[in-house]
């Protein structure tokens, strides 16, 4: 499989198990990668044998910016499942929902959380 990847989706939501991250809300930021067979689409250069990569992004924010949840577990679960629900030429998806932050007392980066998902 050939892989696509969008980097650094970055949306704000409400995602967290503390009141104050449900309340204030933060930013987060995902990548995902599309694992799609590209020969078709490069072989016939059209659009529809592909994905559309503003249609995935659009797909992800809507997730960041929609109902909140406990868990970037959670999150990266049900951005893989809507990825894979709207794009039938996705045959697996890895996402990474970054975190950068979390309201943990130490100096850090992020914290993320990666998942492979594949069509069954």
């Amino acid at each position: 499989m050939d892989i696509i990847r969008i980097s650094g989706i970055r949306s704000f939501g409400h995602h967290g198990a503390l009141p104050e991250e449900k309340r204030l809300g933060q930013r987060f930021s995902v990548s995902v990668d599309l694992e799609i067979d590209t020969r078709p689409a490069a072989a016939a250069d059209d659009l529809k044998l592909t994905v559309d990569y503003a249609e995935v992004i659009r797909t992800v924010e809507g997730q960041l910016t929609g109902s909140p949840v406990y868990l970037i577990e959670t999150l990266a679960q049900l951005i893989a499942a809507r990825i894979l629900g709207t794009f039938p030429v996705v045959k697996a998806v890895t996402v990474e929902v970054l975190k950068p932050f979390a309201p943990v007392a130490a100096d850090f980066e992020a914290i993320s959380v990666k998942i492979r998902r594949e069509r069954v």
